[in-house]
């Protein structure tokens, strides 16, 4: 089983053999637009995406879908859940087909696998991925904390060039969806990006986005 992910970092190919038997690993081909966990199910298996992509969702009590986020080839996820037994709080979709490793974390309390010598490097790794994710959450929040649809689209889109160390750069959204994480209707959004490219602010096609030189006011 090839497996690319930041989870198993300085772990070497005797060591991971012995993990995925230890938690018990299963791979799973899942179809695109299948729902692979629902809001309020419960969960005990962290999620290793090794093909295609997955997409971040909550629905609010008006029905209104807000992306939270999108998954990637190497990325973890349902961590949390998984070690804290707990209910999902999202949904997540596949956006393509994808394959994914799944991992029983229950037997992470069993006293044979704390001493293996892949146990400290796999805590190590999924402390610090943890801790990625909480940062991405706080990066949604801060930029829908604008009232202005360009001070939105602003705040998202410079932060993803600052990341890409480049003023050109791809976002792992269409349309609607960049609506529904930066929570705005996609109508407005496609109208403000209009706007901002007639001001020669930004160029964009599709998920391809630039930004040019100009001063940048939001309305």
């Amino acid at each position: 089983m090839q497996v690319q992910t930041p989870l198993f970092k300085g772990i070497d190919q005797s060591e991971l053999s012995s993990l995925l038997m230890a938690l018990r690993a299963r791979v799973v081909s899942v179809p695109k637009d299948h729902m692979i966990y629902q809001e309020g199910q419960f969960v005990h298996e962290l999620g290793i995406l090794i093909k295609g992509s997955i997409v971040t969702t909550r629905t609010d009590y008006s029905g209104h879908k807000n992306i939270l986020g999108n998954l990637c080839q190497g990325q973890i996820f349902a961590a949390t859940y998984a070690l804290l037994h707990a209910h999902v709080m999202v949904n997540l979709i596949a956006n393509e087909d994808c394959e994914i490793v799944f991992l029983n974390l229950n037997t992470l309390a069993d006293i044979e696998n704390q001493s293996a010598s892949w146990y400290p490097k796999l805590i190590t790794n999924l402390m610090r991925i943890l801790g990625q994710e909480n940062l991405e959450l706080s990066k949604q929040g801060y930029h829908t904390i604008s009232k202005h649809i360009r001070g939105r689209v602003w705040s998202y889109l410079t932060t993803e060039a600052r990341e890409y160390a480049s003023n050109e750069f791809d976002i792992p959204f269409n349309r609607q969806q960049m609506a529904d994480y930066l929570n705005l209707d996609r109508s407005a959004l496609s109208n403000e990006l209009g706007k901002m490219r007639d001001e020669h602010l930004i160029e964009f096609r599709k998920n391809h986005f630039k930004i040019l030189d100009g001063p940048i006011t939001p309305d």
